[in-house]
This record gives structure tokens, C-alpha cells and sequence, in this order.
């Protein structure tokens, strides 16, 4: 399947309180993912904490992956960065450990324009050789791609997909329809968005960047083929099972859930990074109930760990 299609799934990254990765428990993540057969590993997106991490911690990550899944998976890389200087040396990085692919977010402080997005983009994609998807995440960098921007961007070598916020099943069609005739054809147009994702796929988008498909990934993968496959029935059936998942991430946003979650099924025993807080019994007992829905109602026995005690 070419990069940038089908279900890219983004796991944590374990680390130390001093952000040191854990790389032997990155791995072990990995393992599942590609044995579940997910079409590609997001490393280092906003589920895998990147803007906590430094370079160096970056690019042990990247060569953990690399020797853990290389070859098995592609892996794709996020690298953005405050600096543009910053985010070409973290591209550089990427190319050096064996990445396949680059993920890109507009990170900033101070509001970006429109012009500035599109310079820092070409800077990145013309630090390395490797494909980029921009992504488009405005809840974490409160900038939002216009369709114009992205056909914009669309013709700058190197820049090959788009990883936009799924909309609702009622806008899909039309956004997509109306985002496809501006970019190239190929350009790959994927969806972030647990909850909606799905539906985007049933509707014409070709990628699911999935925070839950890094955590669960065989449901995932089943609900990424049905929706491949136009089975809306299937579709429907898988994503009651997994609502509950999809109602702590709104609440609680899915970064704190999907650590609790992982402590849970006893894949590491990693915090958030700090400012960030774990989050209470009452809502881990709702994320046990969760999760064991999803185990129970979309995977055959043994595929799933059991949760912890």
C-alpha cells in the first residue's frame, strides 16, 4: 500500500519523568503494531509527545524503531519544531535513523500567517528526500490549513499528503470532494480523529491517523478494512464498540486517556510528561470498562492483552 494510505497508527512513546524513551517498551509497542498489520507506524505525533522531547531523545526513538520494525512497517516521523532550522535538522535526523516518511505540524508561539506556514514547509521539505505530509492539527497549534494553502503546498516537491481533522459524516463527501479537485492527483488526502475517521474513509479519504489504532491496534485495522471495503454495516458495528473510547478522548483528550489506557493493559508503566497529569481512579475504572468493550467485542482471544490488576 503506498505511504500515506490506510491506517497509520501513532503509539506513546514511554519515557523516563526526565524524558529519557524507554526504548526496549517503545519496541515492544512497535512489535504489536506491526503484527497486528497496520499499514504504517506515526512515530513521534502528538500520541508519541514529540514537543517534550529533545532532539537527541528524537532520534533514539527513531533508531529504536528503525532496528526494531524497519523493514516490516513504514515509519513515518514527526518532526515538527518551533524553528525552522530546528525542524530541517530534525528532518535530517529522521532521514539519517531510516525513516520512510516525515509529518510535519506548523508548531509556533507567536500566531503564524498564511506566507509563513508555506516558507517553513518548502524549508523542511527541501532539507531531506523523503516524502512529507503536512499536518493539520489546529486544536494543538491553533492554525488552521485553508484548502488553498494546501493546494499551495501540494505543488512543492516532496510534500505528497495532507493529514486534516476528520469532518463529520454529514460534511465528508463534500469537503473531500471539494479539497480533491485542488491538489494533484495522488496527493494523499488522510483524516485525524478517532470518532469520525471511519466515516471519512467510507467517504472518499484515503488515510485514518489513528491515536487508538497505536494503543488497539487490531480493531483498528478491522475497522480501517471495513471502511476500505465500503461496509458501512461493519463500520457501524465496530464504531458502537469502541464509542466509549471515542467519549474519553473528547472529554479528557486522548493523550491522557491512551497513557492510562496503556498503564492498564500493562504495555508500560510511562506517565505523561509533566505539566501533564495522570488522570484519576474514577475515570481509569471508566477507561478499564472501555477497553474492555473494545477487547471483548472486536478481537478474537490472545490478540488483545489481558488488563492489568
Amino acid at each position: 500500500m503506498p505511504l500515506f494510505h490506510g491506517l497509520s497508527a501513532f503509539p506513546l512513546t514511554p519515557a523516563d519523568p526526565g524524558g529519557r524513551v524507554d526504548a526496549g517498551a517503545l519496541g515492544a509497542l512497535l512489535d504489536r503494531l506491526a503484527d497486528a498489520g497496520v499499514d504504517s507506524i506515526g512515530l513521534l505525533g502528538s500520541t508519541g509527545v514529540y514537543a517534550y522531547l529533545t532532539r537527541a531523545e528524537r532520534r533514539r526513538a527513531i533508531e529504536a524503531a528503525v532496528s526494531r520494525v524497519g523493514g516490516r512497517v513504514p515509519i513515518i516521523v514527526g518532526v515538527g519544531a518551533l524553528r525552522t532550522d530546528d525542524a530541517q535538522d530534525l528532518a535530517r535526523d529522521a532521514q539519517a535513523a531510516g525513516a520512510d516518511g516525515l509529518l510535519l505540524a506548523p508548531v509556533s508561539y507567536t500566531p503564524l500567517t498564511d506566507e509563513e506556514v508555506f516558507r517553513h514547509f518548502v524549508a523542511v521539505a527541501g532539507a531531506t528526500e523523503l516524502p512529507l505530509c503536512i499536518y493539520n492539527n489546529p486544536s494543538t497549534t491553533h492554525f488552521a490549513f485553508s484548502d488553498e494553502l494546501i493546494a499551495r503546498l501540494a505543488s512543492v516537491p516532496r510534500i505528497v499528503a495532507v493529514k486534516n481533522p476528520a469532518p463529520s459524516s454529514a460534511e465528508a463527501a463534500a469537503k473531500l470532494q471539494a479539497l480533491r479537485g485542488r491538489v494533484p492527483p495522488g496527493f494523499a488526502i488522510g483524516c485525524s480523529g478517532d470518532w469520525n475517521a471511519p466515516g471519512a474513509i467510507l467517504a472518499g479519504a484515503v488515510g485514518w491517523y489513528s491515536v487508538l489504532g497505536g494503543l488497539l491496534p487490531q480493531p483498528c485495522v478491522a475497522l480501517t478494512r471495513a471502511a476500505q471495503a465500503k461496509d458501512q454495516a461493519e463500520v457501524r458495528r465496530l464504531d458502537a464498540i469502541l464509542e466509549p473510547l471515542w467519549a474519553l478522548f473528547k472529554q479528557h483528550g486522548s493523550l491522557r486517556v491512551v497513557y492510562a489506557a496503556a498503564n492498564l493493559l500493562g504495555l508500560t508503566d510511562a506517565q505523561p510528561p509533566r505539566p501533564l497529569l495522570p488522570l484519576d481512579p474514577a475515570e481509569r475504572e471508566r477507561i478499564r470498562d472501555a477497553l474492555d468493550r473494545a477487547t471483548e467485542g472486536t478481537a478474537r482471544p490472545a490478540e488483545e492483552p489481558a488488563l492489568a490488576d
